[in-house]
């Protein structure tokens, strides 16, 4: 079945997609590691336990 061009326009796909998602996880990892190293590096700081 071939579709028309008006028909493609018409279309519309998911809204949420595999790949949305897997973006979003990675942003949520990626932020809760970068608070682990800056609180880890606060603590060193106060602490003067540097290596």
């Amino acid at each position: 079945m071939k579709l028309k061009e008006i028909e493609l326009y018409e279309l519309k796909g998911g809204a949420i997609t595999s790949n949305l998602l897997n973006s979003v996880a990675r942003l949520i990892t990626t932020v809760l590691e970068l608070g682990r190293t800056v609180g880890s590096s606060i603590r060193r700081i106060y602490n003067k336990n540097y290596c």
